[in-house]
């Protein structure tokens, strides 16, 4: 090896390979991780066998669901989708007009106070930290049973996202308008209005269009533990396994869903100024 050679290789050892050390510890870490994975199937009880049997009892059930029927009580089927819906929109429109103040509070470019800032990212980040099912059982216990609970669950618990994702989108905005706000003789919270809002207001507006289409999905589960909607109309059907109704109700939930989420995605294009 010539002295220019093992000169560059003590100045930059990535570029002739990878050293022993390295290799050793990748080594290690690939053997760890399956010693992880090895542990965690076993703990599972995750074998061949199981699984088997568990894909031959779904495969039974998907049989029973052909062909879908409606059933005698389609009425309280639509009653209950539709009730989900209203659900999602109305928790979901409340957190987002919630969230807005909260947003700004919680970004630096409005909010110079760092203590408090901080102490509110973190309460928010405790909320963040909580499901939907949880806040529903719990505001099932708290208000009673019925869509009430299941719009308070979806309200608490897209508040603290909504917060955080309005709050990024504030602190990305240009300076240059608020700046020219306050220049021409307006204040601090006009700079926020004519300055800042109508920046944000499209993708506020697109990201609660999005909470609305997920949370109808969520609006479905949250029923299953009592917080109304079609949730309740499932668990009831594959409790007595009427099997052909659950596979109608599904079908029903894809085409709800896949309606909410062409409108909301036009919406969402116009508001942020795409084209397809």
């Amino acid at each position: 090896m010539t002295p220019d050679v093992a000169q560059w290789r003590q100045r930059m050892p990535a570029a002739f390979g990878v050293s022993p050390a390295r290799r050793a510890m990748r080594v290690a870490g690939w053997m760890a991780f399956a010693a992880w994975l090895v542990t965690s199937l076993w703990w599972f009880d995750f074998t061949p066998q199981r699984l088997w049997n568990g894909l031959s009892g779904l495969g039974t059930i998907v049989r029973l669901m052909v062909p879908p029927s409606p059933g005698e009580l389609w009425v309280e089927i639509l009653k209950g989708m539709a009730e989900s819906v209203a659900m999602a929109f109305l928790g979901t429109f409340l957190a987002a007009i919630v969230a807005v103040p909260l947003g700004l509070m919680g970004a630096r470019n409005i909010v110079t106070n760092i203590l408090f800032r901080f102490s509110l990212r973190r309460v928010l980040d405790g909320f963040r930290g909580v499901d939907q099912l949880i806040w529903a059982l719990a505001y099932v216990r708290a208000v009673g049973l019925g869509p009430l609970a299941g719009v308070l669950a979806i309200f608490t618990a897209d508040i603290a996202v909504l917060a955080k994702l309005y709050a990024e989108a504030i602190e990305n905005a240009e300076k240059k308008q608020a700046e020219g706000v306050i220049a021409a003789g307006g204040g601090r919270l006009a700079a926020i209005r004519f300055g800042i809002l109508p920046q944000v207001a499209p993708v506020m507006l697109a990201q609660a269009l999005y909470f609305f289409e997920s949370n109808t999905r969520s609006a479905t589960i949250l029923g299953v533990v009592g917080a109304g909607g079609i949730g309740l109309q499932i668990a009831e059907r594959i409790r007595v396994r009427h099997w052909d109704e659950v596979a109608f109700i599904i079908i029903l939930m894809i085409i709800t869903v896949a309606a909410i989420d062409f409108l909301s995605s036009r919406l969402r294009r116009r508001l942020i100024g795409a084209r397809s």
